[in-house]
């Protein structure tokens, strides 16, 4: 089984994948602290219509860490976050989202892609349901390794406000 669609509600924190327009999976999110916006360096949530570009981390321990969407060898602790505290941390997998809208988020000074917008696993001690991310969708890593073996690249993905915008 494959999703065809995952929409992401800032307002409720929330990710739902769906196949054929049933729910198949629900997980609490963290996206930006930031809020909702498109341009480039501003730190937030790109919304709209984007795509799974690329899936990166297949094979990847639970708790990989990725710097520059490559793994480092590294698996998260507290010891090691402890050691670099001023780090994003991205791990298990990763799914790479590139914008669909020209001029929203695709291209020029919105590009999703070229913001390095992505779904990714996060440390399992940073909430999830309030926004805390730099601009990428947060998630817990076993519900990111759940979300992954689901996605394919292709995969469409809306990002809203609100619970059902754009649905």
């Amino acid at each position: 089984m494959s999703l065809d669609l995952i929409h992401i509600s800032l307002a409720e924190q929330s990710l739902r994948g769906l196949q054929a327009g049933q729910e198949v999976c629900r997980y609490a999110v963290s996206t930006a602290l930031n809020g909702a916006g498109e341009a480039n360096g501003s730190g937030c949530t790109p919304r709209g219509r984007h795509r799974v570009r690329a899936r990166i981390g297949e094979g990847q321990p639970l708790g990989a860490v990725f710097v520059g969407r490559r793994p480092t060898g590294e698996i998260w602790t507290a010891d090691l976050a402890a050691q670099y505290p001023q780090r994003d941390w991205i791990l298990t997998r990763i799914l790479w989202l590139c914008g669909e809208q020209t001029g929203f988020n695709r291209g020029g000074q919105y590009d999703s892609q070229r913001r390095f917008i992505y779904l990714h696993g996060t440390p399992d001690d940073q909430p999830m349901g309030q926004p805390l991310s730099h601009g990428c969708i947060r998630l817990r890593n076993q519900d990111m390794l759940e979300l992954f073996a689901l996605t394919p690249v292709g995969c469409r993905v809306i990002i809203s406000e609100h619970g059902e915008d754009m649905l």
